[in-house]
């Protein structure tokens, strides 16, 4: 039988403590496939929620307490139970779980179903087909709410998952294992974990999977939200997107590529100085290619970089994976010069170089041949093991 423990982190709720724990044992005793614990993580309320969960304690063997010397945060009281429910408790799938009764407990069986069913994660989703938040919310907190997880799909570019800032969730302890590393920072402890976490088990390809439910208002208690939530979650977005794009392997391509044809065109017009067009512009393609390599070794494909024993071998690899570029190149340049002509078209300002029709032959043949080199690297050069 697997071992479900849900972690319910508490500051101040000594009013919720009881109506929780008699709702997620009367969902408890409907799933028999699984043992469900809960482990409370206390940050040192000082309203007596620590000396509610004690007493609970005592009566019930599957109610367990965590008590932090003084506040945490949500981050840190999530992590700190995560690890103490998979060493202590033995746990394989663990529950987030908001101790204001703001969660609906009865989702809890659809969510165990869909981790049995391969799902990594699952969300319970306000924004999804049969979800909802409190009609009761006046309008600027529903806008900020709405808005905001909009906000967050667009910046991510991900629309699969419809409620990113859900603090309801089920997870796989091995998912927990390979994430909790990664969120050592204490810029975790506080509620930009609940993003944090979600985006990096995206970025390691974990599963996701939603189910719906209907986000009730708190009855007792107050709301620990403050602005510093919206400008922490804001900023952690940006960064986070900012650092996929900086370190997608295609944006690094694309600028090692822009710099390529730079070095190539700047090339051509010094080559052309002396050469004819034809010979000056396969100089400048093979310049290009020696500018191309060392950049795509060294930070395109950083993490295959070649050997120094490698490098002879794999630059004629890799002049023959470019050699598809090169023809196409070289044929628009032919066909350009041999149909259109080779005609002046303007200066540069500033900088007083001429451009002719040529040049832009060879833009062209750049962009089409930048498709076939990056098939040609990652599949032939810097092929993974």
């Amino acid at each position: 039988m697997q071992r479900i423990v849900i972690v319910i982190p508490t500051y101040n709720e000594a009013g919720n403590v009881v109506p929780l724990t008699r709702a997620l044992e009367k969902i408890a005793s409907r799933v028999k496939s699984s043992e469900i614990h809960l482990l409370f993580v206390d940050d040192n309320s000082p309203d007596g929620t620590r000396k509610v969960i004690e007493k609970l304690c005592q009566s019930k063997r599957f109610i367990h307490l965590l008590n932090n010397k003084r506040k945490g945060g949500l981050g840190h009281a999530y992590k700190k139970g995560f690890l103490y429910a998979i060493a202590k408790l033995q746990a394989d799938y663990l529950f987030q779980f908001d101790a204001d009764l703001q969660h609906d407990e009865n989702i809890i069986p659809p969510m165990i179903k869909a981790l049995d069913d391969g799902a990594d994660l699952v969300l319970g989703s306000r924004y999804m087909p049969g979800g909802a938040i409190p009609k009761n919310w006046p309008p600027h907190r529903k806008f900020l709410s709405i808005v905001g997880n909009l906000f967050i799909r667009f910046v991510m570019g991900n629309f699969r998952v419809r409620d990113w800032t859900t603090g309801y969730r089920g997870i796989k302890a091995s998912v927990v294992n390979n994430i909790l590393p990664l969120m050592g920072n204490s810029a975790f402890n506080g509620y930009t974990y609940q993003i944090g976490f979600l985006v990096k088990s995206l970025q390691k390809g974990y599963t996701v999977a939603e189910v719906p439910f209907h986000f009730r208002d708190r009855t007792e208690g107050s709301s620990k939200l403050g602005p510093e939530y919206i400008f922490n979650t804001m900023r952690y977005i940006m960064k986070a997107r900012l650092s996929e794009i900086v370190n997608n392997r295609i944006f690094k391509f694309v600028i090692t590529g822009g710099t390529g044809t730079l070095v190539q065109i700047t090339a051509l017009y010094f080559y052309r100085m002396g050469l004819g067009y034809q010979l000056a512009n396969f100089l400048s393609i093979e310049t290009a290619i020696v500018s191309n390599f060392t950049l795509s070794n060294l930070w395109t494909f950083a993490d295959r970089k070649l050997k120094a024993v490698q490098i002879p071998g794999k630059f004629v690899q890799f002049n023959l994976a470019s050699a598809g570029s090169i023809l196409i190149q070289l044929a628009i340049a032919f066909m350009g010069e041999k149909f259109i002509g080779l005609h002046f078209l303007f200066t540069v300002p500033f900088v007083s170089i001429n451009v002719d029709t040529g040049m832009i032959f060879s833009i062209v043949g750049i962009l089409i041949g930048m498709f076939w080199n990056f098939f040609a690297y990652s599949h032939f050069v810097w092929k993974k093991k």
